[in-house]
């Protein structure tokens, strides 16, 4: 992983984790009561909703494209703590017990894309935003399909594995998000300093 999408990847899952932990604050750990499947509907309507969003153009709603990438990789991250605990049945956690378990899990994560990014590059520079939510509504279907044979695979990965890369497809949508939104900023600054020069003449 290049230096530069290191940088980006953290500073993406640091916003992640802000909100994260100001929600626990505010409701603390009630999203325990949420089974696996409850959590994969979950994302699942915020993948839905940002396809409805590119295919229509607009949205009603305010939260936009990035909020509901930024809770994907959120009840992803959610999905693979319920998944470390699923033998922990409290409901409650200390919020800095729950922190740890955050960033424990976005570690692993970080890591499986760092083997990715070596063995594939930076492909996924290349891709559209919109091919990148297809992804992740694959992955979900295939997710669902999973739970609904009582998490039996005959060849296929686990459904962790299935949220890990939902998270980084998630975190990459963002930050080519974010680059479109600068090279934006950069061409309205190129655009005024054009036409001030114009009017100097």
């Amino acid at each position: 992983m290049t230096e530069k999408t290191l940088a980006q990847y953290r500073q993406i899952m640091s916003t992640c984790r802000q909100l994260f932990d100001q929600k626990n604050k505010d409701y603390g750990t009630s999203w325990r009561i949420l089974r696996l499947p409850s959590i994969t509907d979950q994302i699942y309507i915020k993948a839905q909703r940002i396809r409805t969003i590119q295919d229509k153009g607009n949205q009603l709603i305010e939260d936009d494209i990035a909020s509901e990438f930024i809770g994907i990789i959120n009840y992803a991250l959610m999905a693979l703590i319920q998944i470390q605990l699923r033998n922990d049945t409290r409901l409650e956690i200390p919020l800095r017990e729950v922190a740890d378990l955050y960033q424990k899990q976005s570690e692993i994560t970080q890591q499986l894309l760092s083997r990715k990014n070596h063995d594939y590059g930076e492909a996924w520079r290349v891709m559209r935003i919109s091919s990148m939510t297809d992804i992740i509504l694959m992955k979900l279907l295939r997710i669902k399909r999973i739970e609904d044979n009582q998490g039996k695979t005959l060849v296929s990965e686990g459904i962790d594995a299935g949220y890990k890369d939902m998270i980084n497809y998630s975190v990459f949508a963002l930050i080519l998000m974010m680059e479109q939104n600068q090279n934006q900023v950069n061409s309205n600054i190129k655009e005024q300093h054009s036409a001030k020069k114009l009017q100097e003449q």
